[in-house]
């Protein structure tokens, strides 16, 4: 029954987005409004043939410029963020290079980065000023990479670098004092109404080394899956003296949402979790094609 499943989903899911890509590419050409939305539209029908139950707790304000900052955890992040809101995703070079993955991202307006060209990377940040200027939600995976779900990996604030100025990333001024900060927390909690414990949350989870077509067979598979998306309130972006401290406010809150989702405690307990100290925040040499650099 699992296998048939899937096979029915696989197909479903291109029958379903074949004929639509040129649609989008279209919409990208001569109505760029409504090539911010129709992604939106889309990926709720994704989630629905997915069998992926959102439990949407806040909102995203729309037609708004706000930077989301999120936790990652599997490839499955990116239809449920663009299910709850219209968004685009900051991504990693890489992706744009791969089967079929990248014409999706590129349809979706992903903005990729290139870590190794100091060049590329101010194009990048320019072109995420330039979006949140016209009003656009960016989500932004913090982390740098996935976990297992079961935990929030420390935040990387030099990837919030693009938003404020300097040498390196080639903005010259900060944001609009419009653009907002808004903290989402993603949790995987049930599959086939069974709730998802510690030791089989990376059934969902894809980090590490794990293979892609073969954990996404294994997801599909599975039967119907509950996430939890906890979105904090908006905050200005100028309440913030430096991206360091938009990397802590928002680990923080992420980190408190998780806890309190993994605990069943409902939004707004007083929570408080644990923070990485320096040493566990110290960065590591990075590999050369290392697996474990996922979507960002």
């Amino acid at each position: 029954m699992g296998a048939l499943r899937g096979a029915s989903i696989l197909a479903g899911f291109f029958a379903l987005t074949i004929p639509l890509m040129p649609v989008q590419a279209v919409l990208l050409r001569v109505a760029p409004k409504m090539a911010r939305r129709f992604p939106h539209w889309y990926h709720k029908r994704v989630c629905r043939l997915l069998g992926i139950r959102l439990s949407i707790e806040g909102r995203v304000p729309p037609d708004a410029p706000v930077l989301i900052v999120s936790n990652h955890t599997s490839w499955l992040d990116i239809p449920v963020l663009s299910a709850v809101a219209p968004v685009s995703f900051v991504a990693k070079k890489q992706v744009g290079t791969w089967p079929f993955v990248s014409m999706l991202a590129k349809l979706q307006r992903s903005v990729f980065i290139d870590r190794d060209r100091r060049q590329a990377s101010g194009a990048a940040a320019s072109e995420i000023r330039s979006r949140l200027d016209s009003g656009e939600a960016i989500v932004l995976f913090a982390e740098g990479t996935s976990s297992d779900g079961n935990g929030v990996l420390p935040f990387k604030s030099a990837l919030f670098g693009a938003l404020w100025p300097g040498v390196d990333n080639g903005v010259d001024d900060m944001p609009s004092a419009e653009v907002l900060v808004q903290s989402v927390a993603i949790v995987y909690t049930h599959v086939h109404g069974v709730a998802i414990g510690r030791a089989n949350r990376p059934r969902i989870g894809w980090y590490g080394d794990m293979e892609m077509r073969s954990h996404a067979w294994d997801v599909l598979k599975s039967g119907p899956i509950d996430v939890c998306i906890r979105v904090g309130e908006p905050m200005p972006m100028q309440s913030f003296g430096n991206r360091k401290d938009l990397a802590l406010e928002t680990e923080g809150q992420v980190r408190n949402a998780v806890l309190g989702i993994l605990r069943a405690r409902p939004a707004g307990e007083p929570l408080q979790a644990v923070m990485p100290d320096a040493r566990q925040r110290r960065p590591r040499a990075p590999e050369r094609g290392n697996p474990r650099d996922k979507w960002t």
